[in-house]
């Protein structure tokens, strides 16, 4: 695709703050639900600081070579579980997330050891076009049902779905509108202009509703600004209250709810890059690396969770943000970090974004999803679907991720896009050696 400005561009100051306000926006919604999953008293805005501070940190280990935002991971939600559950108290619970986010970082850095050592060749044969298109597809589609979700329940708030509906069909097709036939700037910056007309349509909804006591009305919970937090509860500050409850068997058992899952992630973290490969031109597998970007990746969540306690993951929200918006900058990347720390002390700030309805950002993410599934049949429009063996192995793929496939071992649950992925491997192995024999 074209892109307006690419990985080492620079646009002025003023249009930067713009393109790294509306990559928070992309990812925020996600990025702070995790705590507020999790509960025991985790900080949103903590967690924002930590994905800025693990951004930077894989920035970093990728010499600035890979637009990529790292946040939350919701891949760790079993094993965050599993960290307060199997602790003495909340306070080692605290430890446990950071312990976690250490284990999973350093199989990272292992993977990162091996690739550096026999190089990503193995990568391109185990996971070809065939493969990994699809499977980037699912990461997409594996998303609508969350997309589709917020549009009409709107989260916790006893709005109307219809109302719901209309506020998020209202962003959705101003944003459009401003990516397809807006000008300059307005074609750059579409999720800011459709959030914001989502939210004040949103916004009329809500006062109608407070006027007339009708909580059908009601899309807008202005009651967070009742109850503005204005300093991050980081997690080490927590976790150095619990040194004392730690034990060898509770480091063994989140050794044991981490390690595995951060091999699932590994082949998201593939299927992430190889995307935004496709997209803007380059083949981040080999620059800066894929050896980097592992590193960059695992050490920015142990980086991340020391402030945030979440580990840390790329996002197919902010990939569909370079993809709409044709910006592969990385500067921007580097701003949208440094505004997601600065916004977790600005508390007023932070409580606004809190408060855009999950409707209005359902009426965003139908887009953003979409283009990442968009982009993995991308991958695939050269390859011969009239052959069967190829055939079989996308069919396997899309069916899989698609239908919700995915496996739990106690705390440890792959994914239905790792399920995917491993049985498109699988079948295209199989179906690949018998062509060999043949």
């Amino acid at each position: 695709m074209h892109l307006t400005y690419n990985i080492n561009d620079r646009p002025n100051f003023g249009q930067t703050v713009l393109f790294a306000l509306q990559q928070l926006l992309a990812i925020m919604a996600a990025t702070i639900a995790v705590p507020a999953i999790i509960g025991n008293g985790m900080s949103q805005t903590a967690a924002l600081f930590g994905a800025g501070v693990g951004t930077l940190v894989y920035l970093l280990f990728t010499k600035s070579q890979s637009p990529v935002f790292l946040g939350s991971s919701f891949a760790f939600l079993g094993s965050m579980v599993t960290a307060f559950s199997s602790a003495i108290s909340m306070q080692a619970g605290y430890i446990g997330l950071m312990l976690g986010a250490a284990f999973a970082g350093l199989v990272y850095v292992v993977l990162a050891l091996v690739v550096k050592a026999v190089g990503t060749e193995w990568i391109n044969t185990l996971m070809p076009a065939v493969v990994i298109g699809p499977t980037v597809a699912i990461i997409g589609l594996s998303l609508a049902g969350n997309a589709v979700g917020d549009l009409v329940s709107n989260g916790s708030m006893p709005t109307s779905p219809y109302v719901s509906i209309f506020c998020g069909l209202v962003t959705l097709g101003v944003t459009m509108a401003c990516s397809v036939f807006g000008k300059k700037m307005m074609k750059m910056i579409p999720f800011i202009i459709g959030i914001l007309a989502g939210y004040s349509v949103a916004a009329c909804f809500t006062l109608a509703g407070n006027i007339t006591g009708i909580e059908a009305l009601q899309v807008i919970d202005f009651s967070k600004f009742g109850d503005i937090s204005w300093v991050p509860d980081f997690t080490f500050l927590t976790a150095a209250k619990g040194i004392n409850d730690l034990t060898g068997s509770y480091i063994v058992t989140i050794a044991v709810a981490y390690i595995p899952v951060a091999f699932v992630v590994f082949a998201e973290h593939i299927a992430d890059h190889k995307n935004l490969s496709s997209i803007i031109g380059q083949d981040l597998l080999e620059t800066p690396g894929l050896h980097r970007t592992l590193l960059g990746d695992g050490i920015g969540s142990m980086v991340g969770a020391i402030f945030g306690g979440c580990p840390n993951t790329t996002y197919g929200e902010s990939v569909g943000c370079v993809a709409i918006s044709g910006n592969a900058s990385v500067i921007t990347i580097l701003y949208t970090a440094i505004l997601a720390m600065l916004i977790s002390f600005f508390a007023p700030f932070a409580t606004f974004l809190s408060t855009i309805p999950s409707c209005v950002m359902g009426g965003v993410c139908f887009a953003l999803y979409g283009f990442i599934a968009v982009s993995g049949l991308k991958m695939i429009q050269n390859i011969d679907l009239n052959d069967n063996r190829n055939l079989f192995v996308v069919s396997v793929i899309l069916i899989a991720g698609v239908g919700g496939m995915s496996i739990s071992f106690g705390s440890v649950t792959i994914t239905e896009v790792a399920c995917a992925l491993i049985l498109g491997i699988l079948t295209n192995w199989l179906l690949s050696h018998g062509k060999e024999k043949e």
